[in-house]
């Protein structure tokens, strides 16, 4: 694309943006739009939803329209790096997605919508970088969610939802103003303690099941052992990466592994 294709910094027409639509590995129609000096959602790319993955990245966004909900096979949605201080209501509606980043913005917690628990296929949410001071509880009902960004936000804990959801196997809970690390093993036992328990003496379980218990048991230690220590940075070539600054600093957190 020639400079003046492109036209002004910032603007973007239909023409600009059909040229940067890309087919990526899988065969997927990627709308690529980072980087461009974008200030305002360009009302224009509306009229190309049949894409699969839109990114908007490292642009300075500070709304996102309701109509963002048009784009109804979009699974792949990348809005990292703005000025963004709150997310549509309509979100909602965007039922395909499975990857949704918005770190690195202007996020409240009450800038996240009660309608994001109808992202029912969702799979990796990054909400790190922002100003989020809570959780919302909503994120519990998300039961597909194999990875969750949470680092660098104003936390001070983590709802039981959260650390109940059946699929969670990676969760970035970095640099937030969480208990002192003398409190931080009850901390992490008040998000995971069964409701109910039952004391046996060993010799009265079968084989199978004193196997799980012990597998269970070295499960929580690392879990333990996780949090006392710093973690070191690992890279997950399986993770859907942003092609961005934010690929460098989510360093995921393993709370469970596959037995």
């Amino acid at each position: 694309m020639t400079k003046s294709e492109k036209g002004p910094k910032g603007k973007i027409t239909l023409k600009v943006a059909k040229n940067c639509i890309k087919i990526t590995s899988d065969g997927k129609k990627r709308l690529d739009l980072s980087k461009m000096g974008i200030t305002t959602f360009p009302k224009c790319i509306l009229r190309l939803n049949d894409v699969d993955e839109l990114d908007l990245s490292r642009n300075l966004i500070r709304k996102i329209p309701d109509s963002i909900s048009k784009f109804q096979n979009l699974r792949w949605l990348d809005l990292h790096s703005n000025y963004i201080d709150k997310l549509p209501e309509s979100i909602g509606q965007m039922t395909s997605l499975l990857y949704l980043n918005v770190s690195n913005n202007q996020l409240t917690s009450n800038g996240l919508p009660v309608e994001l628990k109808q992202l029912k296929n969702i799979r990796t949410v990054n909400l790190g970088l922002n100003h989020l001071d809570s959780v919302p509880t909503t994120l519990g009902a998300l039961k597909e969610l194999h990875e969750v960004g949470l680092h660098d936000n104003l936390l001070k804990n983590i709802p039981m939802s959260i650390s109940k959801l059946p699929k969670l196997k990676k969760l970035n809970i970095k640099r937030n103003p969480f208990p002192k690390p003398d409190e931080l093993e009850t901390f992490i036992d008040s998000i995971r303690r069964p409701e109910n328990l039952y004391v046996v003496e060993e010799k009265d379980l079968c084989a199978a099941c004193l196997r799980k218990c012990q597998n269970a048991r070295d499960k929580l230690d690392r879990i333990r052992n996780m949090a006392m220590t710093t973690p070191r940075k690992t890279i997950f070539p399986n993770l859907i990466s942003p092609n961005s600054m934010a690929k460098d600093s989510e360093d995921w957190k393993i709370l469970s592994t596959s037995s």
